[in-house]
């Protein structure tokens, strides 16, 4: 049974249970020497000081069936050996000879070691933190006492290197103030110092690596991605803390698998066809080597198309993967390589005569060169016996593969820190005494302060949380020349940089299929400028469509959010990227309508000029005289006006040009109408005047005339200068009429100002054609009432029907029609009233006659 973090109550129970058998070991020696025999360490050396060690040269423990009618056998490994484990270990032996070596670290003192095989097992971790702990000697006597002489206690442990067996000895050692050094244990859940005191590492935290692989993925724009964990402490805990950080980098996760060894075949065929059947180009694995394996040689039966791997630092730098080509261009973080001076040396100063004082070196020697040490062959086998002639250093293996020194280095630093520690307990400042008795908890205390330079250049200290600074190196796996696989660095992660500048990169990147180009990992496409994401329902946020920015709105970015409205006066272009200035509509002179309208107001008023100086050269002709002349000349000099103000309508608006078209309208309207009316309430009292006895005349005659347009036209001045006064009309940018285009239009102001000239005008009008109607029949050859009904009638019409045209024009239209009412009010008046007097004038000079007025001569039909 695999024993797991959530065991630990058990666990301590089991510590409990050997530390009470112990003490009543006299009276029960057959459990004592079922609990507490010891283990022989595949690899020891006497010292002054006795430093552990525990590595996972092994990945299994072999299965027993226990029938409980014997005493169960000591638990053994299984599988075969681990040669980049075996380097770890007997690293750790060369450091301790140079330590040895030395005369400034530990001069006079000899460190020693009892190394042992955890088989990444938890129940063998606990049997040598128990052992440990207890300093339990390889002697059992039966008969008095279950231990014998006892070595000291272990004062500290290095390893383990995995990190479900490393937790394991830490909750034990930890009990006993016993330090553990880990070269290899990466869970983020170590660094928690309530939980384990008296645990250190030399390799960065997970913490770290989730954060940087998370940051790799968002670099390079992966946000659909597959996970796949081990099923231990060290995947659960690894793959949490991506995920958490992935997640606040907005990538999102299409499946997250978990897989053990251990497990059943179906669990592993189903993760499996899970990785085949997913879109997700990239994967991201917090995987041991050996699960890793199961699921590759799974994957090799039925090829999923190319994936990008992201490694995590437990197989990204194993080389033992290499020859997996399935992970070509695979990337993954790796603590940085090193050189370590006279190792390789010392690795291949192996002879058979060594590798038979050790049953590791032993299985070593026999697993690397296929031959047995056991004295005679097995022929069942074809195995050949071990004589002597191998050569070490012809292997090329893990072993003795010195190219990549990653962790090898860390167990190089932790020993090294070790061995400061202990120095800085027994030893002063002139010597340093072997025999001191101190407590473990001193080597604690020291390891929290070591802070020293190793020989081959790397800084040792720790922080509050027994963690080294995370400093990686961004591994590629690249193609050789000859087909084969090599790790490359291609860029760096430093934790102690600021946020932001962490990562970076040194060289191109071999991608999965050899490929230059990065491969897209994505859920859905990324939505250009001018549309914004919209989450598909039930799915991850990753997952979304595309949905074009609504009228008005942009997004100027690749996946934007939301779109964003264009300020007032600016409209998005057509693919609604960027927001352009809208285009400002008036009526201008260039404008075909504006020039159509210049070209009738200019001719209106040259008629009124033109009609002008016909009544002037014949202004002593009866048909001038008749009609008042003053008050002809007057109506013509304001119609002339009136066909001139219409141009102030016309061309960009501005301050004085809307205070003017208004008030000049409004006058000059107002001047010509009061003529008209003038010449209306003449031709009524002139006819009143024909009556016997009548002095009408007098009371309405010249004076009272001009008086009376004075008055009319004062009445306009009066409401336009308060108009003006009080809310003129000024220019302003209509924006609410069209969404894409800007009217630039004179504002009334004062809306009653405006309708107060318009209403004053049409008083007048409405007066004059009531005035003019009821002199129609006026008994005359020449009834000048009938052509200012008919005048005033179409002057009605006109401005009666350009209430509501005005009111529903759009733009520059409105002001045309404020035009056209002009134009066409002014040439009815011109043509209804002066055109019949001009005709006869140039064309009947007959009828211009006294007598013909009078009605004395019959006269033609026009």
């Amino acid at each position: 049974m695999q024993i797991t973090s959530s065991m630990v109550p058990f666990v301590s129970v089991l510590w409990m249970t050997v530390v009470f058998s112990l003490a009543g070991c006299k009276a029960k020696p057959v459990s004592c020497r079922l609990w507490a025999e010891p283990q022989m360490p595949v690899l020891s050396m006497d010292g002054d000081f006795v430093i552990g060690g525990v590595f996972s040269i092994h990945a299994n423990i072999r299965s027993e069936q226990y029938t409980f009618t014997k005493l169960p056998p000591q638990p053994q490994c299984a599988g075969s050996i681990d040669f980049r484990e075996t380097r770890f270990a007997r690293a750790m032996v060369f450091t301790i000879h140079e330590i040895n070596n030395r005369t400034d670290l530990l001069p006079g003192i000899t460190l020693g070691y009892k190394i042992h095989d955890s088989c990444e097992s938890v129940p063998m971790a606990c049997k040598f933190a128990l052992q440990f702990a207890n300093g339990l000697d390889l002697v059992f006597n039966e008969t008095n006492s279950c231990l014998k002489s006892a070595s000291p206690t272990v004062p500290v442990v290095l390893g383990d290197s995995a990190t479900t067996s490393s937790i394991s000895l830490a909750r034990i050692l930890g009990l006993f103030g016993i330090t553990q050094v880990s070269h290899y244990a990466t869970c983020a859940c170590l660094s928690d110092k309530r939980e384990f005191p008296t645990f250190f590492r030399t390799i960065p935290s997970d913490e770290h690596q989730a954060a940087a692989l998370a940051r790799l993925v968002k670099y390079f724009g992966w946000t659909w991605i597959g996970a796949v964990r081990s099923d231990t402490d060290y995947g659960n805990y690894g793959m949490s803390a991506f995920l958490k950080a992935a997640q606040e980098e907005g990538i999102c996760v299409e499946y997250s698998e978990h897989y053990h060894r251990t497990q059943p075949r179906t669990k592993l065929e189903r993760v499996a066809n899970v990785i085949r059947k997913s879109t997700a180009r990239v994967i991201v694995t917090f995987l041991h080597a050996g699960d890793l394996k199961f699921i590759l040689e799974e994957l090799a039966r039925e090829p999923p198309p190319p994936l990008q791997w992201i490694g995590c630092d437990s197989w990204i730098i194993d080389p033992d993967f290499l020859r997996y080509n399935i992970c070509a261009g695979a990337l993954g973080f790796g603590v940085p390589r090193s050189v370590i001076p006279g190792l390789r040396e010392f690795l291949l100063d192996l002879s058979l005569s060594q590798a038979l004082k050790s049953p590791l070196l032993m299985e070593f020697w026999e697993s690397s060169f296929s031959c047995s040490l056991k004295g005679k062959s097995d022929a069942s086998m074809d195995v050949r016996l071990c004589d002597g002639s191998e050569d070490i250093r012809a292997l090329q293996n893990p072993y003795t593969d010195t190219s990549q020194l990653r962790i090898t280095n860390l167990v190089y630093k932790a020993t090294y820190a070790i061995a400061h520690a202990i120095h800085g307990v027994i030893c002063s400042e002139t010597h340093c005494d072997k025999t001191i008795k101190f407590s473990t908890w001193k080597i604690l205390n020291q390891l929290k302060r070591v802070n020293f330079t190793t020989k081959n250049g790397y800084q040792i200290n720790f922080d509050s949380n027994g963690d080294p600074s995370a400093v990686y190196e961004l591994i590629n796996w690249k193609f050789n020349k000859d087909g084969t696989l090599k790790m490359v660095t291609v860029g760096y992660y430093d934790s102690s940089r600021p946020r932001g500048q962490e990562f970076r990169m040194s060289s191109a990147i071999s991608w999965v299929g050899g490929q230059t180009e990065v491969p897209v990992s994505v859920c859905s496409e990324s939505c250009p400028p001018g549309t914004r994401k919209a989450v598909q329902k039930g799915r991850p946020v990753c997952c979304y469509d595309c949905i074009p920015c609504a009228e008005g709105e942009t997004s100027n970015m690749t996946d934007c959010l939301e779109c964003v409205h264009c300020l007032p006066e600016f409209w998005p272009n057509t693919k609604q990227d960027s927001c352009l200035s809208k285009p400002v509509e008036f009526l201008s002179w260039e404008d075909t309508l504006g020039i159509t309208l210049t070209v009738f107001s200019i001719t209106g008023a040259f008629m009124s000029v033109c009609v002008t100086a016909v009544f002037y050269k014949n202004r002593t002709s009866p048909i001038v005289r008749a009609n008042n002349s003053e008050l002809s000349f007057l109506l013509l000099f304001s119609l002339t006006l009136c066909f001139l103000c219409s141009l102030t309508f016309i061309g960009r608006p501005s301050e004085w040009s809307c205070m003017l078209r208004h008030t000049a309208f409004g006058i000059t309207f107002v001047l010509c109408i009061s003529c008209v009316l003038g010449k209306t309430i003449v031709v009524l009292m002139a006819f009143r005047a024909t009556v016997p006895g009548s002095n009408v005349m007098k009371w309405f005659g010249p004076p009272q005339q001009r008086l009376s347009v004075l008055a009319f036209t004062l009445i306009q001045v009066i409401i336009c200068v308060l108009w003006l006064k009080i809310s003129p009309p000024l220019p302003f940018k209509n924006l609410k009429h069209y969404k894409e285009k800007i009217i630039l239009e004179c504002g009334l102001g004062s809306a009653v100002g405006f309708w107060a000239v318009l209403g004053y005008i049409g008083l007048l009008a409405v007066l004059c054609f009531i005035l003019a109607f009821l002199a129609r029949k006026l008994p005359d050859n020449f009834n000048e009432a009938k052509f200012i009904t008919f005048s005033m009638l179409i002057f009605c019409a006109v401005w009666i029907t350009f209430i509501p045209a005005y009111v529903s024009s759009p733009g520059k239209f409105t002001v045309a029609v404020e035009i056209f009412a002009i134009l066409a009010s002014s040439f009815g008046l011109i043509i209804c009233i002066f055109a019949p007097k001009c005709f006869i004038i140039v064309f009947r000079p007959e009828q211009n006659t006294k007598k013909h007025l009078m009605g004395k001569v019959p006269s033609k039909a026009l």
